[in-house]
């Protein structure tokens, strides 16, 4: 009788760095830059609260820090504390968000508003696994939030990170068109050692692909690690893709802002037709389109300049109706009866 072969876990390989990397030039060089050369932005002063830092987090995916602080600042003039923002209802957390885009955002930064009240005490958790218990908080905020808010070591993974670990170390134009294994554990890898230093490392990554490695770009002259890049070394190679940005023109993305901004403007639920009625009337099955559309006259004067922007973009009315339907279904946007009216509101 043979006995079977004994089964052991199986384990993450441990993290590499290519040969030749000078980890420590790294560490030196691009820390030292940052604390030269970092934007003063109010989420990284002193003063900042966690919960500051965690809203900013929310609002900086997928969002550029000009479009960001306006509304920052406005958001933590009015809800300073995460009690603050869960005694609002959902609504005028969306009506705050303004133009950010990505909406679902700010109902999920108020649910964690309020799980953070009911589960917390009201102050934002330190620990990782319970900050990605929180709504709307993945494996990147929770990191970015135990870096940057409680100076704790963990391994922070954006874009921009992605970015100079791709071409400092690795020798590639861009990184992965999404994040792989082997770019975390690079990333993991390249974490100095004692946590003040690893947290400042994380900020200035990212600050360096978002200031001077950029996408398009990049200002290899003013990268205090020129002569140390893989990329340049290797005679700058081209990326094997082209990268491509979001399309917006005529995007269920854009028609769906679109109403959302006549939703924000108003103080009063609007009549549902008058969303409706932008359509073009252009049917996606025959190609038809109606005349040119007339704005309503009954248009409540709050929301004439946002109502007037979605009937210029003149959907489709297949289109139109689809994209209301999915803010009713996000609870983006919800409809009640009045008489024989259906009127709409956040």
């Amino acid at each position: 009788m043979t006995s079977e072969p004994k089964r052991t876990a199986r384990t993450r390989p441990e993290p590499t760095l290519p040969e030749g990397t000078n980890i420590e030039a790294l560490h030196h060089r691009i820390n030292g830059w940052f604390l030269d050369q970092a934007r003063d932005l109010p989420w990284r002063r002193d003063e900042c609260t966690p919960w500051g830092v965690m809203v900013s987090e929310f609002m900086l995916q997928q969002t550029p820090v000009k479009r960001v602080l306006p509304v920052w600042e406005e958001w933590m003039r009015r809800w300073p504390t995460p009690a603050d923002l869960a005694a609002e209802p959902t609504s005028e957390a969306v009506r705050a968000w303004g133009r950010l885009g990505y909406p679902r955002r700010a109902q999920r930064l108020h649910g964690a508003a309020v799980a953070i009240v009911e589960q917390h005490g009201g102050e934002v958790p330190a620990d990782y696994e319970a900050l990605l218990a929180l709504p709307g908080v993945g494996s990147y905020t929770a990191a970015a939030i135990s870096v940057f808010a409680f100076g704790l070591r963990a391994t922070v993974i954006d874009t921009n990170i992605r970015r100079v670990h791709a071409r400092a170390v690795s020798g590639k134009a861009l990184p992965s068109r999404s994040l792989t294994a082997a770019e975390t554990r690079l990333a993991e890898a390249l974490m100095p050692a004692d946590t003040p230093t690893s947290c400042l490392w994380n900020a200035a990554t990212m600050e360096l692909g978002a200031l001077v490695c950029t996408a398009k770009s990049p200002s290899c002259q003013l990268c205090p690690v020129e002569d140390l890049c893989a990329w340049v070394a290797a005679g700058k190679p081209e990326a094997d893709y082209t990268p491509k940005g979001q399309s917006w023109h005529g995007t269920d993305r854009q028609v769906r802002g679109a109403v959302m901004a006549v939703l924000r403007a108003a103080h009063e639920p609007v009549e549902r037709d008058l969303i409706l009625g932008a359509s073009s009337g252009a049917d996606s099955a025959s190609g038809t389109t109606s005349p040119d559309l007339a704005f309503p006259a009954n248009a409540p004067a709050a929301v004439h300049r946002p109502l007037k922007a979605l009937y210029a973009l003149s959907p489709a009315t297949e289109q139109l109706q689809r994209c209301y339907a999915g803010l009713l279904a996000d609870s983006l946007a919800r409809e009640v009866a009045q008489g024989g009216t259906v009127l709409v509101s956040l």
